[in-house]
């Protein structure tokens, strides 16, 4: 078999492209030419602050020192006071263009020539007496935007700000509804026609959003997060938000998560949201899902989940194991999360484990995988003093192993004593504690079949016994199939219940064909019901055992059982389709 490395990643690469463009997220385009500026990056300005004074004469405010200190708070206040008192900006204003515009305070203070230390603000006052500065460039890095970036924004022929009222006025709207200053560049950037909105449209803008039944300070944080809202363009957040309110989500929720420095895809949240409830989840374990772990919705809008959700599919995992490790996700962020499952994958994959054995532990155990950093391979195998081959034996049989060989943790070399000999102790106690012979054929068979550690397999077949058999029952089970102790106790209980309370089947159909447990959910959720309704109408004749409606292929299924029936396929259809749609 080949190397699953090279099946799943180059798939997995494609997957993840096609995921990320068909989600619809492009970074919204700045109109630079929203004033009807023209792009002059890299040009000489009429006003621009530089100039070809020898930096020499100027002052230094590099210092950190105490002395720097006092020396940069002089020469700012001496700006505040220009901005302030020469200019009439508004006081706020005013201060944070001149402390919040590093660049521009330091290319402008290499021009200002001081020759006594302690004059240093009447030096700067009298600088900017002579030379009035370009105001748009303090103010452009005041509100977030670097030098890179306003660069094609100047206006040509424009020194003043006060020569642009539109771009006042609406600075000042989203000032006073309770947008931060420095976040208004991002605004700026991605939405910059609301700047050419006259004072009563961009209110409105704001007022329609709040209209969607959100306080003020969430609108804030949301539109400095998401400007293009303000293009009029509200579909896919009305969408969102009709959506969070059907799984239980309230706003205070939103406002306590977001965060303006991020920006948010609402369709490909709404999506996110819309996937787990197809996955079977309810709308009220969405919500709290996502209550507990607000990063699975809101890291990358959702992007990361994404991701996970595919990586998860392409090592074969069934919807029931994704519910089953969403349901007890640990306290972790979703990115890492992500990022130790797949440098899990590549752990395993170096080790040359099988492609078959590294499926069936990722599916198994997610949840260990996606919590650890494991260490490189190389370093595994130079302190434990071993092969590959000993660590691939050590990890089938006993992924859990893997916990001791994180980063930051001190591995001993291996004992004298093989590992191996130990689980293998283990897992002959557990058998012979179910009746079986030691060094007979039916034991060698399950210790050949069975995964897991001694207490893990205990605890699978107490789930057996707790949930709807006893034990003679479930010990004639597993001597039949020891294949069905290797799936974790959530997925044994969760089949179990299927096949008694949703399918009424009684324990001794089970026992007549207890690998139904090894299949998965779907196959025997839709063969039973699709034979239960063909036995209603006369189609079958009643009484087919268990392994003849499960082992066969779907084709065949259909083929024989299916087909035939007039309304056969019309009903097998609707069973799949009601199913993806709960």
């Amino acid at each position: 078999m080949n190397r699953l490395q090279i099946i799943i990643a180059p798939q997995l690469l494609k997957w993840v492209s096609l995921l990320r463009a068909n989600s619809n997220f492009t970074p919204s385009q700045s109109n630079i030419y929203g004033y009807g500026w023209h792009r002059l990056a890299h040009k000489v300005r009429l006003y621009g602050t530089e100039s070809s004074i020898d930096s020499k004469k100027g002052v230094g405010f590099g210092g950190s020192g105490k002395k720097g200190r006092i020396v940069r708070a002089q020469a700012q206040s001496a700006l505040v006071e220009y901005f302030h008192l020469t200019r009439s900006f508004r006081i706020m204003d005013a201060e944070n263009m001149s402390k919040n515009a590093p660049e521009f305070f330091n290319r402008l203070m290499k021009r200002v020539v001081i020759d006594d230390d302690s004059k240093i603000k009447h030096s700067v006052t009298k600088f900017l007496r002579y030379h009035p500065v370009n105001e748009f460039e303090p103010f452009f890095e005041s509100i977030g935007l670097k030098h890179s970036e306003y660069m094609e924004y100047l206006p040509r022929n424009l020194m003043f700000l006060s020569d642009d009222e539109l771009l006042l006025k609406n600075y000042y709207v989203l000032c006073n509804y309770g947008i931060e200053r420095n976040r208004i560049g991002k605004i700026f950037k991605e939405a910059n026609e609301v700047f050419q909105y006259d004072y009563a449209s961009l209110q409105t803008k704001l007022r329609s959003i709040e209209s969607l039944g959100l306080r003020q300070s969430l609108v804030a944080k949301i539109v400095a997060a998401s400007p293009h809202l303000l293009r009029g363009n509200v579909d896919e957040f009305v969408e969102f938000l009709e959506m969070l309110n059907k799984v239980e989500i309230n706003h205070e929720w939103l406002l306590e998560n977001i965060r303006e420095e991020d920006s948010y895809n609402w369709k490909s949240m709404f999506q996110l949201m819309c996937l787990l409830c197809k996955l079977g989840w309810s709308e009220k374990q969405v919500g709290e899902l996502f209550k507990q772990h607000p990063d699975l919705l809101l890291e990358c809008s959702g992007r990361i989940t994404f991701d996970l959700i595919g990586l998860l599919l392409k090592f074969g995992a069934s919807k029931s194991d994704l519910r089953t490790l969403f349901l007890r996700f640990p306290q972790i962020p979703v990115l890492k999360f992500t990022k130790n499952l797949h440098n899990s994958y590549i752990f395993l994959s170096g080790i040359d484990m099988a492609a078959l054995d590294i499926g069936k532990i990722v599916r198994s155990y997610p949840s260990l995988l996606g919590s650890i950093e494991l260490k490189k391979v190389k370093s595994i195998l130079s302190l434990l003093c071993c092969g590959k081959n000993r660590l691939c034996q050590m990890v089938n049989d006993d992924p859990l192993t893997l916990e001791a060989w994180v980063l930051g943790k001190r591995v001993e070399p291996l004992e004298t004593e093989k590992r191996a000999v130990k689980i293998m102790a283990l897992k002959t106690e557990f058998l012979i504690s179910l009746g079986f012979e030691e060094n007979s054929k039916d034991m060698e068979k399950a210790i050949k079949t069975l995964r897991g550690r001694g207490v893990e397999l205990q605890e699978r077949f107490d789930c057996l016994v707790n949930n709807g058999l006893n034990r003679e029952q479930a010990i004639k089970m597993v001597r039949i199939s020891p294949q069905i102790l290797n799936q974790t106790r959530d997925v044994i209980e969760m089949k179990i219940q299927l096949f008694f309370d949703e399918l009424g089947y009684q324990a001794s159909d089970l026992l007549t064909h207890p690998k139904i447990l090894s299949y998965t959910i779907e196959r025997v959720k839709f063969r039973l019901l699709m034979y239960r309704w063909l036995k209603d109408q006369g189609a079958v004749r009643p009484g087919l055992s268990l392994s003849t409606l499960l082992a066969t292929s779907d084709e065949e299924f259909i083929k024989t059982y299916v087909a035939p029936h007039d309304r056969g396929l019309q009903y097998w259809k609707s069973l799949n389709k009601n199913h993806i749609k709960k």
